[in-house]
């Protein structure tokens, strides 16, 4: 059995959740989000909670979905209430972030500067070198994080380049320390 799958999520005040065809659309005040339903799994909407069931409970991949559906339906939930946000922390000399009407305009030791765009329901806000991207939907937020870490991932020996707030570098020693231990 499928201990998140069977916990029945509670919908909060000013949020709505709503099973159009095979689709189910969570509203609420941060925007709306949708999820197309698996046919494995049945969603219902009673009162306040979303329950889930699927149609085997002991097949070993209807018990994943049904604790998906569970998460990715509790993730819409706290998107469109709360939301959702990822910083990034640039390193290096020289290396700074702007932002250009919403465009996230990125100098990172390159001849030019990097355009980033923000994706539907996407906000960036800068802070001296910290990043900070917003949004409803938590997938889409941590893949435009990861987009703007890729485009100059730290490196292993000074720390320069784009990681993640709360991410650790693990440094190595260069080879001039090498060179005065041996």
């Amino acid at each position: 059995m499928s201990r998140v799958g069977k916990k029945n999520r509670i919908i909060p005040a000013g949020v709505q959740v709503e099973i159009k065809g095979s689709e189910l659309v969570v509203t609420g005040p941060k925007g709306e989000l949708k999820v197309k339903i698996h046919p494995r799994v049945t969603i219902a909407v009673k009162g306040n909670e979303v329950e889930f069931k699927v149609v085997d409970e002991n097949s070993k991949n209807d018990r994943a979905l049904w604790g998906t559906f569970s998460s990715l339906v509790n993730n819409m939930i706290l998107g469109v209430t709360v939301g959702f946000k990822r910083q990034l922390e640039i390193n290096g000399v020289g290396y700074k972030a702007l932002l250009k009407g919403a465009d996230l305009n990125l100098e990172v030791g390159f001849t030019n500067t990097v355009v980033v765009p923000p994706p539907a329901g996407i906000k960036f806000t800068v802070e001296k070198n910290l990043i900070t991207v917003e949004g409803s939907d938590k997938q889409l937020v941590g893949e435009t994080a990861a987009q703007i870490r890729h485009v100059r991932k730290p490196e292993p020996y000074k720390g320069k380049g784009i990681k993640y707030l709360e991410e650790i570098i693990r440094r190595k020693v260069g080879k001039t320390a090498a060179k005065a231990a041996a």
